[in-house]
């Protein structure tokens, strides 16, 4: 049910539109002063505000300030026996969806407030969309069924919103600066612009310029001025990648701009005020660093509100026939003619590689794979040689043993490698043919199903939907 506020010194105002709205299905609250309105807008769960321009001690256009500011979701309609255009333009200005002049009659106030109602009904449609689609571009972009995934997809929806700064650590390779993407996408700065700074790829001596801006004059070869990052992401989110590579001294100004919101470009002493999102990222561990003494403590606290961790990709092994898929469904939209799979075989390999370079190296090789590969699938025979190598091969490339008790362990490593590669082979073909469904793969294979899912267990591999033990 909607719930409706009239705010009006008039307690004759709030019965008259109390009793019109009631009888067309609204919930109907009044108050009589604009504090007492903007109380109880702060308290209550109100969809429209019926606001009086002319009302003791706040001003209309005063409680609709705070209205607007307490929360921005609530549709406001003035009604006011003074109106003019001027203040009707200067209401809608400031936030108003519309205005209703005294005296007004039961059919103009039903009017407005339907109107004002489907706009809000709209508007809310609108927002839900998007926040769809964000959050369908973050599944395009952070693709797993791991549960080290998912936990990370929740916090991105769960910290997005907020204006709370947000530390990435994370291996060269895991993806940071796609989670970065993702906060600015499901953030309400989204229609913004997304700057994103390799702070590892910048001259050191002309990082403060390219962050904070320069004059002309400002140093040797500053033939005109140049804004800098800060102001080119004013309004939307700026990421800095690697920030661990930032000098103490630059570390002051940056906490210094942090803190204040305001910067100076370099050969400049006019403030100029900033409003962005700030998002770091590094490949070190900041904790670390500070106690190195290499990174200030304080700016180091003022980075890491909101710390969040991708792991490698050796580490959620189950994503990587998901991500393989999908970079090499990306990979045939500029190569259709491409193979369009993986044998079993070689998505096992797949599963056995260490991925040092994480989900950069994944897609890298499918790519390559796409460009090269004739056939419908990729084979083992297709792979890199450093993955064609199984763990068999492996462990027979090992010193010779030199003692019978390194004898036995030698043969123990080689037995688990083969059976190993077997395992996951065949787990991997059984999953493939039955659309990774576990019961049916399980079926097909001639297992019971417990049994078939703790082998899977042991690999960490994991069906779609399930959640991890």
């Amino acid at each position: 049910m909607t719930r409706v506020l009239v705010v009006d010194d008039e307690q004759s105002v709030c019965i008259a539109c109390s009793r019109v709205l009631e009888a067309e299905g609204y919930r109907v609250d009044h108050a009589l002063s604009g504090r007492q309105g903007v109380e109880k807008v702060a308290t209550g769960d109100y969809d429209l505000v019926l606001l009086d321009l002319k009302i003791p001690d706040l001003s209309g256009m005063d409680a609709l300030a705070e209205i607007r500011g307490l929360r921005p979701e609530v549709t406001v309609v003035i009604i006011t026996g003074y109106a003019t255009i001027q203040t009707s333009i200067e209401a809608i200005k400031k936030g108003a969806f519309d205005y209703l002049p005294k005296p007004f009659t039961p059919e103009e106030l039903s009017l407005v407030v339907s109107r004002a109602v489907e706009d809000r009904r709209l508007r809310s449609e609108n927002a839900s969309m998007k926040r769809e689609l964000a959050h369908l571009a973050v599944r395009q972009t952070l693709v797993g069924r791991s549960r080290a995934t998912e936990d990370l997809l929740a916090q991105l929806r769960r910290v997005a919103p907020t204006d709370f700064t947000v530390a990435i650590y994370g291996e060269s390779g895991t993806g940071k600066e796609l989670a970065a993407r993702s906060v600015h996408d499901l953030s309400r700065r989204r229609e913004m612009p997304f700057v994103a700074v390799d702070l590892s790829a910048l001259s050191p001596g002309l990082v403060e310029s390219e962050l904070f801006g320069h004059v002309k004059g400002a140093f040797t070869g500053a033939t005109q001025g140049r804004p800098g990052y800060f102001v080119n992401a004013r309004g939307g989110t700026l990421f800095l990648d690697e920030v661990s590579n930032v000098s103490l001294e630059l570390q002051g100004k940056l906490l210094r701009a942090i803190e204040s919101r305001r910067i100076h470009a370099v050969g400049s002493e006019r403030d100029i005020d900033i409003d962005v999102r700030l998002v770091v990222a590094t490949n070190q561990d900041l904790d670390e660093l500070v106690r190195a003494g290499r990174f200030r403590q304080d700016l180091f606290y003022r980075l890491n509100v909101i710390p969040l961790r991708l792991p490698p990709l050796r580490e959620r092994p189950e994503d990587v026939p998901l991500l393989a898929l999908h970079f090499l469904e990306e990979a045939r939209r500029s190569a259709p003619a491409g193979p369009r799979g993986f044998s079993a075989e070689a998505m096992a390999r797949l599963l056995a590689h260490r991925w040092p370079g994480n989900v950069r190296e994944l897609r890298n090789l499918v790519e390559r794979l796409v460009a090269t590969v004739d056939g419908d699938l990729v084979r083992l025979e297709h792979l890199p040689a450093e993955l064609r190598v199984d763990a068999a091969a492996a462990a027979r490339a090992e010193t010779v043993p030199g003692t019978a008790e390194e004898l036995k362990r030698a043969k123990r490593r080689l037995k688990e490698a083969v059976y190993a590669d077997v395992e996951k082979g065949f787990l991997l073909r059984a999953l493939e043919t039955s659309g990774w469904n576990v019961t049916h793969a399980a079926q097909q294979a001639g297992m019971a199903r417990p049994n078939f899912h703790a082998l899977m267990r042991k690999y960490g591999i994991r069906a779609r939907g399930e959640e991890a033990d």
